[in-house]
């Protein structure tokens, strides 16, 4: 009896910086897998291989590049000419893709990939493998409207999307945020536009918030604080922020506290917010790779607003307060503020944190925690679910030798 022949799937996802799109790509991948279908990653984070992998799930390394200002990229790691790191890892992604043949592409973000670096892999799809479908997956938010336009008008993103793409995945509910409208996607692409919802994490059973809660000392009738930064490269403020509220107030705290600083924040900086949280009983950690579990366990978050991390938060239900960045990119502080008004967290504005104000938005959240709870109860998490159904789609039409210009019926797709 002959095999069903695999359906691969090739990911790209440039990380440059922080752990936002490589943890979002790994939560793409972990629920789109199956025994019939593979799953390769092309990521640019050192950090990619200290994640569990999925069965059927593997990733290709390319060099890693770290921004200097929004239009400039270093080499992360070995020291090379930034044009020569920029084209091994165009010809990587090539390569890659001439070798692995997949039947579909996922490009993370950035249309044309890092600097471009994407565009001769998407022209070799359409001009020698014209069955693969591209997909140009978006989180809910990039940036600030006026900037986002400005930006792909002088990368000649908008003329090349429709050439470029099949489809085009918003992560997010277009009733809170719509990037299709707001960032000038012309109106003949919007039936390309799939709003999936936002992308669920795992949400362990109770025994693991009571597990985590013995591993670190932490008392039923504790108040347990979790404060990360993500990758903390940026997240320095947020953490110092939170001691500077204990030495303000330093025996007027009840709460027990651990802060996961992330593998980005500079080592010295490590350092010096580990000795001065010692002061207070505070762990610290520069990473942990499960960290939906510690939230789960949180009765409150203090937490910068990245997507993933707003995403985990949602997903375990855990009343947070966030203090979202607004340099380079205003996406945080945007995000904060739509997810307010729906109730789902609260935020101080990056500018406006104090001790005083920090330590009052925090009784103010823990006093309405079971308000925050329930709206998050209520507000569904659909993107895998959303992916799966295209995946089923994608699927069948190549079980029955569809070409990529093959659409399900206008009134199936709009009512996703």
């Amino acid at each position: 009896m002959r095999s069903t022949p695999a359906y691969n799937i090739l990911m790209y996802s440039h990380d440059t910086y922080g752990l936002g799109h490589i943890r979002r790509t790994m939560a793409i991948a972990g629920h789109l897998q199956d025994r019939h279908t593979n799953i390769l990653i092309l990521t640019g984070s050192p950090l990619a291989g200290r994640f569990p992998l999925p069965r059927q799930v593997d990733f290709v390394r390319i060099p890693g590049m770290i921004k200097k200002t929004n239009d400039e990229y270093r080499s992360l790691s070995i020291r090379i000419d930034d044009e020569q790191a920029l084209n091994i890892r165009k010809n990587i992604i090539l390569a890659t893709a001439q070798t692995f043949q997949p039947n579909l592409f996922i490009v993370d973000k950035e249309p044309l990939g890092l600097k471009r670096e994407v565009l001769p892999t998407l022209q070799w799809f359409k001009n020698e493998l014209p069955q693969t479908r591209t997909v140009l997956g978006l989180r809910d938010i990039l940036d600030d409207p006026a900037v986002i336009k400005k930006d792909w008008a002088e990368k000649n993103v908008y003329s090349q999307l429709p050439e470029l793409y099949n489809e085009i995945w918003v992560y997010g509910d277009k009733d809170i945020y719509n990037p299709a409208v707001l960032y000038g996607i012309p109106s003949a692409l919007h039936d390309k536009v799939i709003f999936t919802g936002y992308i669920p994490r795992v949400k362990k059973s109770k025994n693991i918030r009571d597990k985590i809660r013995r591993r670190y000392r932490i008392l039923p009738e504790d108040t347990f604080v979790l404060v990360t930064t993500g990758g903390g490269g940026d997240g320095f403020e947020v953490v110092d922020h939170y001691l500077a509220m204990h030495d303000y107030f330093p025996t007027s705290l009840p709460f027990k506290s651990l802060m996961i600083t992330g593998p980005y924040m500079p080592k010295r900086k490590r350092e010096k917010i580990k000795k001065r949280a010692r002061r207070y009983g505070i762990k610290t950690l520069p990473f942990h790779p499960r960290i939906e579990e510690l939230m789960q366990a949180a009765d409150i978050i203090i937490s910068m607003g990245g997507y993933n991390t707003v995403c985990e938060i949602l997903s375990q239900q855990t009343p947070a307060l966030i203090i979202p960045r607004e340099t380079p990119r205003k996406e945080q502080l945007i995000r904060a503020q739509c997810l307010q008004s729906r109730n789902l967290v609260d935020y101080i504005p990056w500018k406006e944190v104090s001790p005083q104000l920090l330590r009052e938005k925090m009784f103010d959240v823990l006093t309405d925690s079971q308000a925050y709870t329930k709206a998050m109860v209520n507000f569904k998490l659909t993107g895998l679910d959303s992916m799966l159904k295209r995946l089923d789609f994608f699927k069948t039409e190549h079980k029955n030798g569809f070409g990529p210009n093959h659409h399900e019926p206008q009134e199936a797709l709009t009512s996703r």
